[in-house]
């Protein structure tokens, strides 16, 4: 079954409705151009706030947003809900579990996915955090686990309940570990006034000897101060080996005791990509010329966590949002050259800077070579988050579910709902 409308122009395969697909597919509306958005799930979702949905912070439905909403009115863009199976690179055809989409140009937006280093008792036992499900599974988990606690006779066991370990140090570990321990200590210490705040763990562990390892030193050893300060002990040159669901193994032997591990160490290519046989970094990237192209496949495009592309420094572009919506704008106009058959341009990645919140009125911030810290820091990240938020609606819900929880210290969403 072809799955393609019927049009005269030629047609655009974009897979994946990310940051960088969504905003492609948005950039060819009204081109000469007939597309086709294909995405497994209905909504793009807004990944920087898994954790806020994670941690009680926001509601689920506050950073996803219908994607034919955001494409209605748009004439010759089409979406098709459904999961690719694979790509016929010399057929030109995408082949999913609904039908096969035949493509003159495709774009690969496919993101990437929680990246466990071949730890397969950590991908098991463990929780990543790149999807909604994965974050609706640790909101429930981490509610549980203090359900569990307040029943539970035997210490020992009452403790690995209430150890919560993050691996990871980068933007996301420091953000997780901030949000859980502030969650325990503002909301969940009050519901569950059997618990004491001593007997409760939060652990974030970084195989490195330092947090943010992409932030200058001075805000590294910053976070640490005020993680510190919120009750989250840090475990520095900590290297995970195993995990059964009740012990965190390291590498140098030390083992602790925790029912909850969340994985925030290290991100991958979705597994899509190593299907289509094409050359591939350590991370599961597609190499691709200047032009976010495929050398022996010009038509077929790359952006975001699926290319793999050096900067001028000759070092790996970061797998972050920014770089997937700046190669989108250029991986558009190369398509469009390309039917037209003029010169493609080369990308240039320029870096709008990086960005994290500790907790509460606390963050660090590096954005035009400048490094802000502290409570400024926590505005600008507001400010930039709330910015990038698709919907009025969603803004709206976002600011005010930010509002309640830092006038009322109270999370919006403790419910333990189907996982």
């Amino acid at each position: 079954m072809n799955t393609t409308t019927s049009s005269p122009f030629p047609k655009v395969v974009i897979i994946g409705a990310g940051f960088g697909g969504l905003k492609a597919a948005k950039s060819l509306a009204g081109k000469p151009v007939q597309v086709t958005l294909i995405d497994r799930n209905n909504y793009h979702l807004f990944q920087p706030l898994l954790y806020q949905v994670a941690t009680s912070l926001v509601s689920t439905d506050a950073i996803a947003y219908p994607v034919r909403r955001i494409l209605r009115g748009k004439p010759n863009l089409d979406f098709l809900l459904a999961t690719v199976r694979s790509v016929d690179l010399a057929a030109r055809t995408v082949h999913t579990f609904t039908g096969d989409v035949p493509y003159d140009a495709l774009l690969l937006a496919v993101g990437g996915e929680t990246n466990f280093f071949g730890l397969d008792s950590v991908a098991e036992h463990g929780f990543g955090l790149k999807t909604l499900d994965d974050a609706n599974a640790i909101r429930n988990h981490l509610l549980k686990q203090f359900e569990q606690a307040i029943t539970e006779p035997d210490p020992s066991i009452r403790q690995a309940l209430l150890s919560f370990v993050i691996a990871g140090g980068g933007p996301t570990g420091v953000e997780c570990a901030g949000a859980i321990s502030e969650l325990i200590r503002m909301s969940l210490l009050k519901d569950y006034p059997s618990i004491h705040q001593d007997e409760i763990k939060v652990i974030l562990m970084e195989a490195a000897d330092h947090l943010m390892g992409q932030m200058p030193a001075n805000l590294g050893q910053f976070t640490v101060e005020k993680l510190t300060e919120k009750h989250v002990d840090i475990h520095l040159k900590a290297i995970v080996s195993r995990y059964d669901g009740f012990t965190v193994e390291l590498k140098d032997g030390r083992r602790i005791p925790a029912c909850t591990l969340i994985w925030a160490a290290g991100v991958r290519a979705s597994h899509l990509l190593d299907s289509l046989h094409l050359e591939q970094d350590k991370m599961g990237r597609v190499k691709v010329t200047p032009n976010l192209n495929v050398a022996d496949h010009p038509e077929v495009f790359l952006i975001g966590d699926a290319a793999a592309l050096n900067d001028a420094d000759g070092h790996p572009l970061p797998m972050v949002a920014p770089v997937a919506m700046q190669q989108a704008d250029v991986a558009v106009r190369n398509i469009l050259h390309q039917f037209a058959g003029q010169p493609l341009e080369s990308f240039t990645y320029h870096d709008p800077g990086i960005m994290a919140t500790i907790g509460r009125s606390q963050a660090v911030a590096v954005i035009g070579g400048r490094t802000f810290q502290g409570f400024i820091a926590w505005v600008l990240w507001l400010v930039v988050h709330i910015a990038q938020l698709i919907g009025f609606r969603n803004r709206l819900v976002v600011l005010t579910d930010w509002a309640w929880t830092y006038l009322f210290s109270e999370g919006s969403n403790r419910l333990i709902g189907p996982e």
